[in-house]
């Protein structure tokens, strides 16, 4: 029998790679999202439960339909410019939401618990790569509401036995081989797709935010990892999980140990999509570090797991893909 998972956010963009990771490794992934970021057409691989993190009552009628063995918890808010706008939100959606849903997965039994973490919880590190045992000092609303919510999944496990992998990932990016499922957010605020919409519309002028930053060439550095990575990784952390083999907390780190600027993801792009990119270098964003790289050496050796499709040509590439296939879907 298929043990069914329960995915909170399994509409959005990795929260739907994961799910069909999950289906084509045996499971059920019982999708629970408010579609407040969401694609219903991303829901292809399992039930679905259209519900609020923070509403108890859907959430048990999810839980005691389909008695999962665990949870894959995305749902979030995850913009950095907008938790200054909306901080409340922030920590209603991304604490509180994280709370429910964890007393309920308790009252259930649920003993296992994947949590969607970020490497914005580290804020501006003091030394690169960032493990894990790098000071948590996040520098936005965004990176303090994980924090936040890490720090009480880490109390519930030392409390009440559930055993929990929070993933702290880098920046998702790219689109899954076949095409099925890509990145699409509305507003588009990530740095690859921003980048291939401006290559799409040459009308476009893509702004870049900031170019005086401590690094090579004065542009933000970030750590690009591939989604069907991501999903891969969620997947070894679920099934750790389930063999028994993890108990407590445990924070791994998920990226490629390798950063790329703005300026050379921009000069890759053009290259893949042999289309100029016109540009101009705007002020800093609030709340952005100037370098965020990691070294996932712990989660390769706790998952067995190394990101095999993370090279700069297979995210813009697989990223491409995507964004024209969902151009040409739209215009028709």
């Amino acid at each position: 029998m298929r043990q069914s998972i329960l995915v909170t956010g399994g509409a959005g963009y990795v929260g739907a790679h994961a799910c069909k990771a999950l289906a084509a490794s045996g499971y059920t992934p019982v999708v629970y999202d408010n579609f407040v970021s969401g694609h219903r057409e991303a829901v292809r691989w399992g039930p679905l439960y259209e519900g609020d993190v923070r509403d108890a009552a859907q959430l048990d009628a999810a839980f005691a339909r389909h008695r999962p063995t665990a949870v894959m918890h995305f749902a979030a808010l995850s913009e950095v410019g907008s938790s200054w706008k909306q901080p409340v939100e922030y920590y209603q959606n991304n604490v509180v939401g994280s709370l429910v849903l964890l007393e309920r997965a308790l009252a259930y039994n649920v003993q296992a618990f994947v949590f969607s973490s970020t490497c914005a919880v580290y804020g501006i590190p003091d030394y690169s790569p960032i493990n894990e045992d790098t000071k948590l000092n996040p520098i936005n609303p965004y990176g303090r509401s994980k924090m936040m919510a890490e720090f009480g999944l880490q109390d519930a496990a030392n409390a009440y036995g559930i055993n929990v992998i929070a993933l702290r990932y880098f920046n998702a990016a790219g689109a899954s081989f076949d095409g099925e499922i890509g990145e699409d957010h509305t507003p588009e605020t990530h740095l690859i797709p921003r980048v291939l919409h401006a290559a799409l519309d040459q009308d476009r002028i893509f702004g870049i935010n900031g170019g005086d930053y401590s690094t090579p060439d004065g542009s933000c550095v970030r750590d690009f990892i591939h989604v069907d990575d991501l999903a891969q990784a969620h997947l070894a952390a679920l099934e750790r999980l389930l063999k028994g083999l993890q108990t407590g907390f445990e924070p791994l780190n998920l990226g490629t140990g390798r950063g790329y600027s703005v300026f050379e993801v921009l000069a890759a792009a053009e290259q893949i999509t042999g289309r100029r990119i016109r540009t101009k270098v705007g002020p800093r964003r609030r709340g952005d570090a100037p370098s965020l790289v990691a070294d996932s050496s712990r989660a390769g050796h706790v998952l067995n797991w190394e990101p095999t499709s993370s090279d700069l040509e297979t995210l813009i590439s697989t990223a491409w893909a995507w964004t024209r296939r969902d151009a040409r879907a739209v215009a028709a």
